[in-house]
């Protein structure tokens, strides 16, 4: 029988882990430079070389280390994976649950901007009704979570640990919220409808339109049509090799903590809201930060196995095809590659509580436009409290 018991987490890397790291980085062996003059060919030389000079001085793990330690870290094992998770709980007694769950190349980190604003909205110019509870798991293979051993650990699977998390807390009403990789177990949670899920939210939507949806596009939804198409052709590059051949690429992603960040920039630089400007969105420690939550445990490999399991199990079926039940808001940020229009998304959302399409914001909308996101979450859920 596996041990339910919710154990506190406190973070403390040790020193010859950070010396180990500064060893490696000193010793990179640097690739040469970009043929082109601008990033289409990935990750551009002098950018990876400033980020890892901030790397090797002035960034500080023990900063980012002591913040991890002041959200309320625990570990529970759930289908025999240890289960890392932030609970930071409001002060507002009357406070909604809500589960987050962040994607790929993210964490738990990503929420970091919206943590304060959601837990406690009074200290930040909001209202006490708005005020959230929040459950911030670490995907399977992701940061401190244990690293599964065996093969089935796709969306549905998380998914339905999430649901027996929630219920481990004692919380028999809830919210999920998520994007990305989180927008996928989000979206499971919701056509699973366990008892006492109240609503979701997204900020990524995982379907296809159909060809009749493609051929009777608007204008507005032929551009999100082309952006899809774009990002498939340009961008996709690591979802294609993630999603056949994640062991293959795990080995550098282990041993190289310079190819571990150029394959994690590189989705900050190509599906976010920056102009080309990767730093005016993304402060540089923070990036650093989410990096060293795949390099510390060694997180590269089993992480992107989570893109060949989902594959493989999409091999059997995709999401339903009856429209989803549960109370859903869906917010589309313009620098989101795969975005849905109103139209398609009530198609497949028969109870669709909100719908807005923001003017500025990417992928990592948690992480560009806090605030934004932080009202779209508000917003939704207000209807369902």
């Amino acid at each position: 029988m596996s041990d339910t018991t919710i154990h506190p987490f406190h973070l403390a890397i040790p020193d010859a882990a950070l010396a180990d790291l500064q060893a490696r980085l000193a010793l990179t062996r640097w690739p040469d430079a970009e043929t082109v003059a601008d990033a289409s060919q990935g990750p551009q030389l002098a950018k990876l070389r400033a980020l890892v000079a901030r790397w090797q001085d002035g960034y500080d793990w023990r900063r980012c280390e002591a913040l991890l330690n002041s959200f309320n870290q625990h570990h529970t094992e759930i289908d025999g994976v240890d289960i890392h998770f932030l609970h930071v709980r409001s002060p507002e007694a009357g406070a909604m649950p809500l589960l987050l769950t962040h994607g790929w190349p993210g964490s738990v980190l990503e929420f970091r901007d919206m943590i304060g604003p959601l837990t406690d909205p009074v200290a930040h110019g909001g209202q006490a009704s708005d005020a959230f509870h929040l459950v911030i798991p670490s995907l399977p293979g992701f940061g401190f979570s244990g690293q599964p051993a065996e093969a089935g650990w796709n969306v549905n699977r998380i998914a339905d640990a999430w649901i027996a998390l929630m219920a481990r807390l004692g919380y028999d009403r809830y919210a999920a919220q998520g994007g990305d990789w989180g927008g996928a177990v989000t979206t499971t949670i919701g056509y699973k409808a366990p008892p006492g899920l109240a609503g979701i939210h997204l900020n990524m939507l995982m379907f296809q339109p159909t060809d009749q949806e493609r051929a009777e596009a608007t204008p507005h939804e032929q551009a999100m049509l082309d952006d899809a198409q774009r990002y498939d052709q340009q961008f996709s590059g690591y979802f294609k090799v993630q999603a056949t051949r994640p062991q293959s690429v795990g080995f550098a992603l282990a041993d190289s903590p310079v190819g571990l960040a150029a394959w994690i920039y590189a989705l900050f630089q190509d599906v976010s809201d920056n102009d080309g400007d990767v730093e005016s969105v993304f402060a540089l420690d923070a990036i650093i930060d989410n990096i060293m939550l795949y390099w510390l445990p060694n997180t590269g490999a089993s992480s992107a196995r989570l893109y060949w399991e989902t594959m493989q199990a999409m091999r059997h079926g995709g999401m339903p095809a009856a429209p989803m039940t549960t109370p859903a808001g869906i917010s589309m940020f313009p620098g989101e590659q795969v975005r849905v229009s109103q139209r398609w998304a009530q198609r497949r959302f028969a109870n669709l509580v909100h719908f807005n399409e923001l003017d500025r914001g990417g992928h990592f909308a948690d992480m560009e436009q806090p605030a934004l996101l932080v009202e779209e979450v508000r917003t939704t859920f207000r209807t369902v409290r």
